[in-house]
């Protein structure tokens, strides 16, 4: 039994979203009654239940509309973009689930038509990318949208959504006068739900097309750029800035050298020699299978790599997997970071491990920001305190640009 799902993955995807609490994302006893709906049913009652819920909050945004009352519907579309993101979880892997798309498409709907209802309208964006674009969102700063000021850019990691980052940080980077252009990139929402496009290691790449849009954005003070990542952003973000001198500043949360470094420690742990395990996706068979069986047997690791791992990177065997997950570490590049960085670390959260190593690698101007468990925000990305992690992360970010 989780905090308030019956089932603990279930409970870790739905709990998330009381991490937006603070930004108008959902009230605690919508969540609850989320839970109760689903009770032991498991994850066809889980994603029913919130997309229900999100079906009655568009309903009501609707008939609020209709009575002239734009705040409040403006309210009510955001939130539901946060309940239909809930469903989506468990429908994760390849093929993509014709109900997934369904829902994601829910949510966008809804998402967009709360942005339109802003003050200043946000409407949905593109920037291009090769033969597609990447979906993208300029949420100006709050009471200053028509001003030259600094940007923030939010970079998502291997299963949010925009408007998770909206409510995860975007909202409060506005209120404290940041533009925020937020984005789906490759093996990213709509990259990856729409396009089947898989996630890439050289997020220097995909940051360069995004700076280059930015520069064009007359509201934006080209000297002021910041990028942030979070989850497996903490990863990209920081691999983005070793190879875009254009950033101002860095934010990873949390600082997270690869993806695959709790995968060495199980093939030593299976049998592998240090040395056969510094490159996973050359294991012996024989360990490789040890890892399915494991695997197979735990619902947390079966969803984590055969759902969404493999999904994301565009694979279909372990193999492979490990193979495409060493290209994306910080070996040789944490050095050529040269902005300010400040990278985070959760006391209870397995991916902070190497935060420090990464925070040992840097040369440049670096900051390491411990998060506990006695401030409720020990655990990953700190969602149960995640103001917290805000009003930290921009502390230090208006030193850094003098905000």
């Amino acid at each position: 039994m989780g905090i308030l799902f019956e089932d603990d993955l279930l409970d870790d995807f739905g709990t998330a979203a009381l991490g937006y609490i603070p930004y108008g994302g959902a009230d605690f006893g919508e969540v609850q009654a989320v839970a109760r709906a689903t009770g032991d049913g498991g994850d066809d009652a889980y994603r029913l239940a919130w997309t229900a819920a999100a079906d009655r909050m568009v309903a009501d945004a609707q008939a609020t509309l209709a009575k002239g009352k734009r705040a409040s519907a403006r309210d009510q579309f955001l939130r539901a973009s946060v309940f239909y993101n809930g469903a989506l979880h468990p429908l994760y892997g390849a093929p993509t689930d014709p109900r997934l798309l369904a829902v994601f498409r829910q949510e966008i709907d809804a998402f967009d038509r709360g942005l339109a209802l802003l003050d200043t309208p946000v409407p949905p964006m593109s920037i291009p990318f090769g033969d597609l674009s990447m979906p993208t969102y300029l949420l100006p700063a709050a009471g200053h949208e028509q001003q030259v000021g600094p940007l923030l850019i939010l970079t998502n990691g291997y299963d949010a959504t925009i408007p998770d980052m909206y409510f995860a940080s975007g909202v409060a980077a506005s209120r404290r006068g940041y533009h925020v252009l937020m984005f789906d990139g490759p093996g990213q929402g709509a990259m990856l739900y729409e396009h089947g496009i898989a996630l890439r290691p050289d997020w220097e790449t995909v940051m360069s097309a995004v700076m280059d849009f930015a520069l064009t954005l007359p509201i934006v003070d080209p000297s002021r750029i910041a990028l942030m990542g979070w989850s497996l952003g903490g990863h990209l973000a920081p691999r983005a800035a070793s190879g875009e001198p254009r950033l101002a500043a860095l934010i990873a949360d949390p600082g997270l050298w690869s993806i695959v470094g709790r995968f060495r420690d199980v093939a030593v742990m299976l049998g592998a020699t240090p040395e056969e395990a510094a490159d996973l996706g050359e294991l012996d068979q024989a360990i490789l299978d040890k890892m399915e069986y494991l695997v197979a047997n735990d619902r947390r690791m079966r969803w984590n790599l055969r759902q969404r791992g493999y999904w994301v990177h565009g694979v279909d065997n372990l193999r492979d997997y490990l193979r495409c997950a060493e290209q994306f570490t910080m070996e040789g590049r944490a050095e050529r970071i040269t902005c300010p960085t400040l990278l985070t670390l959760a006391e209870d959260d397995a991916l902070s491990a190497s935060a420090p190593a990464l925070f040992e690698a840097l040369r440049c101007p670096k900051t390491l920001l411990r998060f506990t468990a006695a401030e409720g925000a020990g655990g990953h990305c700190e969602m149960m305190n995640r103001s917290l992690l805000n009003r930290r992360a921009l502390d230090w970010l208006d030193d850094c640009l003098q905000n």
